[in-house]
């Protein structure tokens, strides 16, 4: 079998592979979830540094252009500036 990883030794990454095989679903899907949320954080947290200055708000709206698009931003933006009338 060819590895799927560069960085993993391969008996390693075989051991990996059996243990998620024999992993219940809801253990799979637990271990989807805590990588989802491990990406979001630092996808945040990339932004955070790029951005020092940025309100809290302002660093949402740059995470919601980079993942969903100007076009999404721009009417989130939109929204959130009749709030704060």
């Amino acid at each position: 079998m060819r590895t799927q990883a560069r960085d993993t030794n391969p008996t390693v990454e075989k051991v990996q592979i059996e243990l998620l095989r024999k992993a219940t679903v809801a253990r799979r899907l637990e271990l989807g979830f805590s990588l989802s949320q491990a990406a979001l954080e630092l996808a945040r947290e990339g932004i955070r540094r790029a951005n020092p200055d940025a309100s809290k708000e302002n660093l949402g709206l740059i995470f919601v252009e980079l993942n969903y698009g100007q076009e999404l931003a721009d009417r989130v933006r939109t929204y959130l500036a009749g709030r704060h009338v």
